[in-house]
């Protein structure tokens, strides 16, 4: 055939497998580009499409271009400069709006169009470059070749592009670059085969001339050149995007702040391990930190950050690379324990809390945290992830319910309890959304006298199934679902409000828990609730018990200044027991001392607690601090207190609880009866200041 004899006798074969070379490893860039320009979107499509018809082009050209200078037609031969720089500009400029119809996403068949198209730029720039090969000859062109030519070129450039976006992986990816090379160099020599010279005059060396080596060298040297940028910045692209993909990844399944791996990627985790051969030696540990909201709201969130930060770092070293930690959320953690050995779990559980209740230090303050675990044991307490974890929380959430436990393992009966006090819960919540508590007041009179001081304000809960439920039993459930604070927000403007309505000018005692105290704005809410309400600050007792004051003695001593500053007052309630101690009296500044039930209950019958009684009321006289017996319920105890000089006292004897509605109606004065005695108004009202 023509194309064969066109190939073997009369090209220099060196630069046939020169340009050959060129053509395979310009048609792969130009692919590996291709692909990118078919992932890209906006603007970055018309970039990679522009890189790759840089690539493309300068394939095309150089392949051409260093095949012609092989061509040996007997004669000799010069090139026109102008068109020569055209067939290159013909060969970018075509590749590039190839590439972008062939990535046209509302046009049917985009791919197998654009590669039609690079096949016609193919065509033109060969037959572009075979106009600017002047020869001293006679030259006659075969147009059945051309054809030929130009219909490989474009059938065979339309496949490659339409198998490069199908064909991806394996070994299948390097076809689309072998049919591209396919039809670059079939466009070439077929139409090469329709260029024939017949000589005129004598023969002169023309391609193997040693100015066409150097020249065809050179072509190459550029064209590697280009190539190679274009293959570098697909490359860097790649590199940078993989970089990219794996930080994506990491940030989709761990968490931000602690690096710890999130909620997504423990379940991937867990779903594997009970999956796998060893399920059977799994446990779940949930954990919840028991003061983090006092520290975020004590020292802020970047304390909290920081107190999640280290604590994490200990999580993440715990036992080694054995065990899987994460946080799933806010002061919420969880761990994959690689074993159900009862003896060994309760080590490790232990390990655990041991490793929460260490120190953590914050600048120059430094607090313990300390947290409530709940562990679950496959598939005992869980044949399934959302079981199993569910089952942990549980226990978790039963552990962090009793002050006096840190660790619980579940079982079902716990499940059932703990279910119960999460319905109660949002019971709770119910309730103090939609107003369904109650005050009810308690009479605090001069011992003597029987003069009304004030009233303690006591919080009541009537549950609309379950009846009347015990501050007892709901107070420690709303510390520990986060509803402590508007529980405490309702009952303190509950109260002022009630006391403003009063008819005469008594005091009304309002008990604050210890996340109360540590709440930073505590001062400005009692100062808004007093405005909003119209309650003088001088008839709003706080009462404080030692438990809530020794947290954080410099915060609590901070607040409380802010409170008396407002000319509100305070009490100290429960003395007497818990961590009650003289440092606590000498430190901050009470008004009042309110001596614990337990001690007025013995008075007739434990010598120890009438001498604690006498110290306690002699101690205070010192200091001129009134004090308080609360639970009086007969008269040889309310005999006795008089008889020490106790200044005021509270209990059944004197008035049980009542609402608003009862209290209301009192006197001045109470008799021993429970009675009041009315007082003619003296000009002084409730809403008077």
């Amino acid at each position: 055939m023509r194309v064969f004899t066109c190939l073997f006798t009369e090209h220099n074969l060196w630069f046939v497998l020169l340009a050959a070379i060129m053509c395979v490893v310009g048609a792969t860039v130009t692919i590996r580009l291709y692909r990118q320009v078919v992932r890209a979107e906006g603007l970055a499509r018309v970039g990679w499409a522009f890189l790759a018809a840089i690539c493309a082009g300068s394939a095309i050209w150089t392949t051409h271009f260093i095949a012609m200078l092989g061509y040996q037609p007997g004669t000799a031969v010069t090139l026109d400069a102008w068109l020569t720089i055209a067939s290159g500009l013909i060969a970018i400029g075509g590749s590039g709006l190839a590439f972008l119809l062939a990535t046209n996403r509302a046009l049917k068949f985009a791919p197998a169009f654009g590669g039609a198209l690079l096949g016609l730029t193919i065509s033109a720039m060969h037959f572009t470059g075979m106009f600017a090969y002047r020869v001293d000859g006679i030259v006659t062109w075969d147009a059945g070749y051309i054809a030929a030519a130009i219909a490989l070129a474009v059938v065979l450039a339309a496949a490659a592009l339409h198998l490069t976006v199908r064909w991806h992986g394996g070994w299948r990816c390097m076809v689309p670059s072998l049919t591209l090379v396919a039809g670059i160099v079939l466009l070439h020599f077929t139409g090469m085969a329709a260029f024939m010279v017949e000589p005129i005059s004598g023969y002169e060396p023309g391609a193997s001339s040693e100015a066409f080596t150097v020249m065809a060298v050179a072509v190459a040297i550029a064209g590697v050149l280009i190539l190679g940028t274009g293959l570098a910045t697909f490359y860097i692209e790649k590199r940078m995007r993989e970089a990219s993909d794996a930080q994506l990844r990491h940030m989709a399944l761990h968490d931000p702040l602690t690096g710890l791996p999130n909620r997504t990627s423990f379940s991937a985790r867990l779903d594997t391990r009970l999956a796998g051969q060893f399920s059977g030696s799994t446990a779940v540990a949930a954990i919840d930190l028991n003061r983090f909201k006092e520290i975020n709201d004590s020292w802020g969130h970047a304390a909290g950050d920081h107190v999640l930060c280290e604590l994490a770092e200990r999580l993440r070293k715990f036992d080694g690379a054995r065990h899987f930690a994460a946080r799933l959320g806010g002061d919420e953690f969880c761990i994959i324990l690689k074993t159900a050995d009862e003896t060994e779990l309760q080590k490790l559980v232990q390990q655990l809390e041991t490793l929460l209740a260490e120190p953590i230090t914050y600048g120059t303050l430094e607090t313990t945290t300390g947290g409530s675990i709940g562990v679950a044991v496959y598939p005992r307490d869980g044949d399934d992830r959302e079981t199993l974890v569910r089952n942990a929380d549980l226990a978790m959430y039963r552990a962090k319910s009793d002050p006096l436990v840190n660790v619980c393992f579940y079982n079902s009966e716990l499940g059932e309890i703990v279910r119960e006090r999460r319905q109660l819960a949002n019971d709770l919540r119910h309730a103090i959304d939609n107003d369904e508590l109650a005050l009810h007041y308690q009479v605090q009179t001069a011992i003597g006298t029987g003069e009304v001081r004030g009233f303690e304000a006591l919080l009541r809960w009537t549950h609309p199934v379950k009846g009347p439920i015990s501050p007892a039993d709901f107070i420690p459930l709303a510390e520990a679902n986060g509803l402590i604070l508007p529980l405490g927000d309702w009952v303190l403007r509950k109260a002022c409000l009630d006391a403003a309505s009063w008819p005469y000018p008594h005091k009304v005692a309002v008990n604050l828990s210890a996340i109360q105290l540590t709440h930073v704005g505590l001062p400005q809410q009692i100062h808004q609730v007093l405005i909003e309400t119209g309650l003088p600050p001088a008839r709003l007792e706080i009462e404080l018990t030692e438990t809530a004051l020794i947290k954080d003695k410099a915060q609590s001593l901070h607040v409380m200044r802010q409170i008396k500053a407002l000319g509100v007052s305070i009490a100290l309630d429960d003395f007497g027991t818990g961590y009650s101690s003289l440092d606590t009296l000498r430190t901050f500044p009470f008004d009042k001392i309110k001596l614990d039930k337990s001690f007025t209950d013995e008075l007739k019958t434990d010598q120890r607690s009438l001498a604690v009684v006498r110290a306690v009321l002699a101690l205070a006289k010192s200091l001129s601090i009134p004090v308080l017996a609360e639970g009086i319920e007969t008269q040889e105890q309310l005999d006795l207190l008089h008889l020490e000089s106790c200044d005021e006292g509270q209990g059944f004897l004197l008035g049980r609880p009542a609402p608003i509605g009862i209290v209301a109606q009192l006197g001045t004065r109470i008799r021993i009866s429970g009675e009041s005695v009315p007082v003619p108004m003296t000009g002084k009202k409730a809403r008077s200041a």
